[in-house]
């Protein structure tokens, strides 16, 4: 292994000399003094940003919140530098105080068409770090496959269009839905087979993935969708939203194929032990790629109601959903390291944290302090259970 690592070091140390060279020709400009400073100042801080990382990847753990730290600490250090002060406000929530504006019918309404896609996303997430896992990947792959659902309805559905579009319809969400489930085997596999940590496996794909979406839509909304398609987002079925029933529904059935069916257990008994369940005569590779690919399906559904709702498609919508659906799951009673969790609990945390942030909206915060709220929920909740666990 060390002969091959060093190998490696010696083919990359290769191509960054034939780089230079490359660069050395082609520019006549690259071998100047000003050029090597400029090059010293850009890349020194993502040098001392590295050997940070390489020290926790060393640990055998891995720091996703750095660069959030590094802005924290530039702000702290402006204020810092120009003196400034102010005052600090302690903001102290009582719900009882705003349960007249929140609990009301057009509030819940509101609510039932917004809660199902985070609340698919977090299925999605849900079922993998029931395996021990997590997928990162899950906005990206949502975003790609409305991307791909738009472009097929977009330009195959026009004005001059003679007939009923809903053809059309069905094959772009099968379309989307046959991109995400293509995705999510792709993580499976890298995961099961080639045996990268699934941290790292979603998190290069949600890179990749979010890339191809941004270079295919340059950026822009994809837009203009017909009228039967808006109304998978926007109906109403019986006086329910039909985004709600359609939660529901796969609520209900991802429990069942969890409890009920032998891969579901297998997926517990992965999250609580893979080295004893391999041991067992489960078929642990097959199993973690199906959880990878149950994944991204429930991402492709959740895009199919999201860009629907929203009548558009994006590469860089729900940004801020990844943390979201994993405070739900952990509030919902998943154990982070796999083995324990309950749809049950997920869809009371769900609606729980859906009414606190209506309380925020009736307050007025900022969406980026929610954010920050969550996230610090998040560390708590992650904090208390290993607190208790390691007393026990």
């Amino acid at each position: 292994m060390s002969k091959m690592f060093k190998k490696f070091e010696f083919y990359l140390f290769l191509i960054i000399v034939a780089l230079i060279v490359f660069f050395a020709f082609s520019t006549e400009n690259f071998f100047t003094s000003e050029n090597f400073l400029d090059l010293l100042i850009s890349y020194s801080f993502l040098g001392i940003m590295a050997a940070g990382m390489l020290v926790v990847l060393i640990s055998g753990g891995i720091d996703l919140s750095f660069t959030a730290i590094a802005t924290v600490a530039q702000y702290i250090m402006a204020i810092t530098i120009i003196d400034y002060s102010g005052n600090l406000f302690i903001i102290l929530l009582l719900f009882v105080f705003f349960s007249g504006r929140v609990l009301t019918a057009n509030n819940f309404e509101s609510m039932a068409f917004q809660l199902p896609e985070l609340g698919i996303l977090s299925l999605a997430i849900m079922i993998t770090m029931l395996s021990g896992g997590i997928n990162l990947s899950i906005i990206a792959t949502a975003n790609m496959a409305g991307i791909v659902s738009a472009f097929i309805m977009t330009r195959m559905i026009t004005e001059s269009m003679t007939g009923s579009p809903i053809p059309i319809i069905l094959l772009a969400i099968l379309a989307g839905w046959l991109v995400s489930l293509l995705i999510g085997i792709f993580n499976g596999v890298l995961i099961a087979y080639i045996g990268v940590s699934p941290i790292l496996a979603t998190l290069g794909t949600m890179t990749l993935v979010g890339g191809i979406s941004i270079l295919v839509t340059k950026g822009y909304v994809v837009s203009g969708f017909p009228e039967e398609y808006q109304y998978l987002g926007n109906g109403i079925f019986l006086g329910i939203p039909i985004p709600f029933l359609i939660f529901l529904a796969l609520a209900i059935l991802v429990s069942i194929l969890l409890r009920r069916t032998p891969f579901g257990i297998a997926n517990y008994l992965i999250g609580s032990n893979e080295t004893a369940t391999r041991f067992s005569g489960i078929n642990v590779n097959r199993t973690l790629v199906i959880t990878y690919a149950l994944s991204g399906l429930l991402c492709g559904i959740a895009s199919t109601i999201m860009i629907s709702r929203f009548n558009s498609a994006k590469a860089g919508y729900a940004s801020s959903y990844l943390l979201i659906t994993i405070l739900i799951s952990v509030l919902g009673g998943v154990d982070p390291y796999g083995g324990f969790g309950r749809i049950g609990g997920l869809v009371l945390a769900l609606f729980i944290l859906q009414l606190v942030s209506s309380t925020f909206n009736f307050l007025g915060l900022s969406s980026h302090l929610t954010i920050a709220i969550w996230g610090l929920l998040l560390l708590i909740t992650i904090g208390l259970r290993n607190i208790k666990s390691t007393s026990i």
